[in-house]
């Protein structure tokens, strides 16, 4: 055999690992392992398995994918999964070591003499490997030459995995019996570990003490003549109801007066000379006095119509445009007059969320819009039973008042509470919400 012959062998070895490194993806090197491995040593068919996932056969020669539902492919996994499973060195597979279910139908997919690679990565245990299927037995040189190419095929397919270095740096230190129980001492450490229990609810500032302004009668309002949120002084005018249906009715009781008093006056005319008459002059004089009564209460209603406000504060309402036009009863309120200076904070806290909150205890507000800002406040009352919200969900109501060392939040500000209660074990404030929802499924 000349010099050329003998390095033909060693050339070609040389230029399948330069296309095993220059691989894109698991598949371009799939396709090269079991087809080009084919200018090294002679075969009929081979096929590449990758055990990452689950495991699957990555590439057979032939075609460049493989269907994972043909037979053949379905019948080649068992037999990778038992190769790799018993840590099967490279060389000659040994049919009569194979699983019954591998061994019965071993003619009818493969030749007689299979050679088995492993692929190995670094110092780890392999994770993929390489089947090469022929007629005649394998010499010992070949066996040489193909365990070479599989350290390559091996470092290149690991080359192309993606990275989990902590979880490689992991692996090791929890095979350790001793790691194992320094971690299980330090988890339990940590869930000994006291922590506040705490809960978010939603929470509005209110006006604290506010000014009820109401409807002095029945009626529709008119107009508005304040906005929203307007600074107002005490005797500001705030609104006025429609006095059409009053002045008609204040007209009405003066023509009412008009005719008792004319009536009033006939009847002390004629009673000089009549005494029948002389004995209803009392009657007339009474009905006088009635109409007169109407006539005053009227008055007074027209009087009222104007709404003023009774002290200084701003005006706390919706839209004016709500109101106007809007048929109102007596009593019925329409807005407030707060002062910006007296706030404090509602916060619903859920019924699921229920912490052992009682006066005294602290919360912290944190208004949307403002990340960068909260206030503290100091709770002054709990409800003692949850009540529906206007979301629709149970929820207890807790008012607080706010720290006096710090800038107050305007009136009509929207946020989150942060609701604090007592301290309990870490394990504990983790799994109570679980918890308390299996207990209320399980019923105990």
């Amino acid at each position: 055999m000349t010099a050329p012959e003998r390095s033909a062998p060693l050339v070609t070895l040389l230029q399948l690992q330069r296309r095993a490194r220059q691989a894109g993806t698991p598949q371009a090197l799939g396709f090269v392992a079991v087809n080009e491995t084919l200018q090294l040593v002679a075969y009929r068919q081979a096929a590449m398995w990758t055990a990452t996932g689950l495991g699957q056969v990555m590439a057979v020669s032939g075609p460049p994918q493989p269907d994972p539902q043909a037979p053949y492919i379905q019948w080649l996994a068992p037999l990778f999964r038992h190769l790799m499973r018993e840590a099967t060195p490279a060389g000659e597979v040994v049919i009569g070591a194979l699983p019954e279910t591998v061994r019965a139908d071993w003619a009818s997919w493969l030749p007689a003499h299979a050679l088995w690679l492993p692929l190995p990565a670094g110092d780890r245990p392999a994770a993929a490997g390489l089947l090469l299927a022929r007629d005649t037995p394998w010499s010992p040189h070949e066996i040489g030459l193909l365990g070479e190419l599989a350290h390559a095929y091996g470092h290149a397919l690991d080359a192309l995995q993606p990275r989990h270095p902590w979880r490689e740096g992991l692996a090791p230190l929890l095979r350790k019996r001793k790691t194992r129980r320094w971690l299980l001492a330090g988890a339990l450490l940590v869930s000994l570990c006291p922590m506040r229990l705490s809960a978010l609810a939603q929470a509005e500032v209110v006006p604290f003490e506010p000014f009820v302004v109401r409807a002095p009668l029945d009626g529709v309002i008119d107009r508005f003549d304040i906005r929203p949120n307007q600074p107002v002084q005490a005797g500001t005018p705030l609104f006025s109801l429609d006095t059409t249906a009053l002045r008609a009715r204040l007209e009405v009781a003066r023509k009412a007066v008009d005719t008792a008093q004319e009536e009033y006056r006939q009847s002390a005319q004629a009673a000089v000379t009549n005494d029948k008459t002389r004995a209803e002059l009392v009657l007339r004089r009474g009905k006088v006095q009635e109409k007169s009564v109407e006539l005053d209460y009227t008055a007074e209603q027209l009087a009222r119509v104007q709404v003023k406000s009774d002290r200084a504060g701003i005006a706390v309402f919706a839209d004016a445009n709500d109101w106007i036009g809007k048929a109102v009863t007596l009593g019925e309120r329409v807005l407030l007059v707060a002062d910006p200076a007296r706030v404090e904070l509602v916060a619903w806290m859920p019924a699921a969320d229920r912490l052992p909150v009682s006066p005294g205890d602290t919360l912290t507000l944190h208004p949307q819009g403002a990340p960068m800002q909260s206030f503290d406040a100091r709770v002054e009352s709990v409800s003692y039973r949850a009540e529906a919200t206007r979301e629709g969900f149970m929820a207890y109501r807790i008012k607080a008042s706010f720290r006096t060392d710090q800038p107050l939040p305007r009136i009509g500000q929207l946020g989150s509470a942060r609701v604090y209660g007592g301290w309990a074990p870490l394990i504990y404030v983790a799994l109570r919400r679980p918890l308390s929802t299996v207990r209320q499924w399980l019923g105990w």
